[in-house]
Order: C-alpha cells, then structure tokens, then sequence
C-alpha cells in the first residue's frame, strides 16, 4: 500500500515529474498526428491503386503483348475463382487536338467498359456516365461517333481545395491518337510503307482514380480500336488481364491458383502460333503489380517510423535524467524505507511503478491531445489557408483531398506500449542504483 501511496504523492507533487509526463504527453502526441496522417496516406493511395486493377493481373511488360488470353479467361470463368475480368491494352500514342495547337504523349488504355466496371471502380471514376459505364466512349454530343476518356488532369484544373469545375456536358473536342503498331515479331506492322497507325475520337468524359500519374497521364479507349491502333497479326493480343476474385477467395490464394492454371494453360498452348509470347507473362497480386508505384510511399513511412524510434531514445534519456534527480533528492526517504525493512526488489517496485504512471499519464494526454487535433486538423488548415494561404499540401498540384484523421486503434495502442516501455528502460538504471543504496550510508549521508 506504501509503494501506491508514494507514487501518487510523487506524480502529484513533484514539479520535475510533470516535466516528464509533459516531454511523454509532447512525443506521443508529434508520433500520434504524423504517424496517423501518413498511415491515412499511404493506405488511401494503396486503396486506389487496388481498385485501379482489382486483385489479380496477368500481364506482360512487352508492348507486344500476348495472344489467346480469350482461352485463358474462358478457363479462369470455368474455374469458378474469379468475380470479373478485363482485358487491357496497353501503349504510348501521341495526343493531337484536332483545330487546336496541342500535342502531348499519353499513355492508352484499352478497355471493355463493361468488364472493367465488374472488375475494378471503374465507373466510380466517371463524371457524365457514372450511372451508364457501357455507353463510357458514346460522347452525348453524338452518341455515334467513337469517344475517349481522359484522366481528370488532362484538362481540369485543380483548385486549392482540390476541387475540379465540371460543367454541364463534356466540351467538344476532337482528338487523334497516333501510334507504331507493332506484330507478333515485335517490328512495326507498316515497315516500308506507312510504320504509323492513327485514329480520330471525340472527347467523351472523365476518369478521375485519384493517383495522379493516371489521372495525368491516361486515355481510355475502346478495347477494340486500341488492338487495332497498337496491335497487329492474325490473332488479338492484349498487354493483361485484371482479374477480381469471387467474395469467398483471398487475394493470395487466388493469385497462387491462377498463377498454377496460367501455367498448364502455358504448356497446352506451346504447338500455338506465337506461343513464345506467353512466356513475358506474369502472373501478380495487385500489390506486387503496382510495386513501382506503392513501394517508395511505402519506404517513406517505413522511415518515419524510424525517425519515431530515435525520438523514442529522446523520451528515455529526459526520463533517465528526472528519474536520476528524483533518486538523489530522496536518498532519506529511501533510507527509511530500507531500514524498516523493504527489500531490494520493493525499492525497484516503486520506481519502476512511478515510471510506470509517468509513461501512462503522458502517453493518455498526448493521445487525447492528438486525437482532439486531428477532429480539427482540416479545420485548422483551413483557417490558416484563409488567413495567411499556407497549406500542408499544395492541392493544384497534388492530388489529396481531405488531410487524413481516422485514427487507428492498433497503432494506438503500439503508441502508448512503447511510451511506457521507453518510460521503465528510462527509469531503469536509477531505480538500479536507488534498490542497492545501503540504509546505513544513505542516512548517514543526509544527517552530514
């Protein structure tokens, strides 16, 4: 009962120990806001990117592509795994605006808006043919004639609360998209004569993912015209499939069953006509496909936590230099506790309780005070934006809408286990030195 009513009367009245419970309550509280922040980033950029491609891609880097991926996908629908599947082609073209002095390179992306939408969030990206994803590339000005999409970036500035300006109805622009197909040798289709393919659209609508090298960088076109734009040969090619699995099938289990039947489908097509290009094909996870795009986001949050462990460090020295203090300053107290008889062990005890109590009072305030922050931190961006024009991220160039603020339990709960553990390694030593001090000297000591 002593050791409890001691650590109360040190936590309460000892102004260096709320000095320590303060540089607890102040680390917790950096480490709570950043780390919730930027876990809220990269698991929203993971998101969209899963979405992007669904679950599962068979694929291949080569702009060649690979043929009899109908057969593949008419084996994957029998193999009851998988919820949707597209075929994608994918290319580089050269964008001109037809009547306009605009030319830019842009990536293409060959799709069947109706399998698409089955297998990623496809028509969630749309503006004007949300409701109506299989009439995507039928423009409302002319239903038609044969439309585009283009990533929001493409034509729509942002405003500094990321916001775009639509209007009623999609402008009327026509493009050209120009490109080298390619055949099953990977050597232009047209070498000798004309080595370029183009063809004319009309701008249809726009696709809005929220990763900002599609939404920059992408047309969508029909999945038809783009074999014929990139594409040549007697068979149909495609650069990959995204797949989406069925609600009962983990992601890593159906990248590893489609994964085995990609491979017997491999060895029943080797006597094919330009069977070697299935060998270029993978077969990935979402994750693993989108590695080039999710790995550096996810290097940068492994080194923010690194940096949260040396501030971690900082927590344990300020402890180790108060706990030191309070040790020197109560020589007496601790005499008399070890000439009435508590042992080593009970000495040790008490310190270790009282950083205990140190670490869980600062770890609870600077929790509350990171989650109070957090409920009003776009607020406050805000409100700075408007006063003095300061933003964390500048939003006419990066594509964040809202500063993330849903805060984790889990990490929470790491958050205030590791303060109070930097609390006790803190508290250590002096308690150490405080549980060996013989009553004799320690007495003897004060009264000179």
């Amino acid at each position: 009962m002593y050791k409890l009513t001691l650590i109360i009367r040190y936590l309460l009245k000892r102004r260096i120990t709320h000095f320590a419970i303060a540089a607890v309550a102040l680390c917790v509280f950096i480490v709570v806001v950043v780390m919730t922040v930027m876990a809220g980033l990269v698991g929203d950029f993971k998101q969209k990117n899963h979405d992007f491609v669904g679950d599962c891609v068979v694929g291949t880097e080569s702009l060649v592509g690979f043929p009899y991926y109908e057969q593949f996908m008419d084996r994957l629908e029998r193999s009851g795994l998988v919820a949707g599947m597209s075929p994608v082609v994918k290319n580089y073209a050269l964008l001109t605006v037809v009547d306009h002095d605009v030319k830019q390179g842009v990536e293409i992306l060959g799709i069947d808006p109706v399998l698409h939408c089955r297998t990623t969030t496809f028509a969630d990206t749309l503006h004007f043919r949300a409701v109506q994803p299989e009439k995507a590339f039928q423009p409302l000005y002319d239903p038609n004639a044969l439309g585009c999409i283009w990533g929001i970036d493409m034509i729509l500035p942002r405003d500094a609360q990321s916001r775009y300006f639509y209007g009623a109805r999609p402008p009327r622009l026509a493009v050209t998209l120009t490109c080298f197909p390619l055949n099953a040798r990977g050597a232009p289709a047209g070498a000798g004569s004309n080595p370029v393919s183009t063809q004319g659209f009309l701008y249809s609508d726009y696709s809005h993912t929220g990763i900002a090298r599609v939404d920059g960088s992408v047309v969508y076109i029909p999945l038809e015209q783009a074999q014929l734009l990139c594409m040549s040969g007697a068979e149909k090619r495609v650069s990959a499939i995204y797949i989406r699995f069925g609600p009962d099938v983990s992601v890593h289990e159906g990248t590893r069953q489609v994964g085995e039947i990609w491979r017997q489908f491999k060895q029943d097509q080797a006597e094919a006509p330009n069977s070697g290009l299935l060998d270029t094909v993978t077969v990935q996870d979402w994750k693993r496909y989108r590695r080039a795009f999710i790995a550096p986001m996810e290097k940068e949050q492994a080194l923010l936590s690194l940096m949260f462990i040396l501030v971690g460090f900082t927590t344990v020295f300020i402890v180790f230099v108060v706990f030191h203090m309070i040790v020197t300053s109560k020589r007496k107290d601790i005499g008399i506790l070890k000439s009435v008889g508590a042992s080593n062990t009970s000495i040790l005890t008490l310190f270790s309780g009282f950083a205990f109590g140190v670490g869980l009072i600062g770890s609870c305030v600077g929790t509350l005070a990171g989650w109070l922050f957090l409920t009003r931190i776009n607020g406050i961006e805000q409100w700075l934006y408007e006063r003095f024009g300061w933003q964390l991220w500048d939003r006419t160039i990066y594509a964040i809408g809202d500063i993330p603020h849903r805060i984790d339990p889990a990490v929470i709960a790491v958050i205030i286990g590791s303060a109070i553990v930097s609390c006790l390694v803190g508290a250590l030593v002096p308690s150490s030195l405080a549980a060996r001090l013989r009553p004799v000297e320690t007495l003897h000591a004060v009264r000179t």
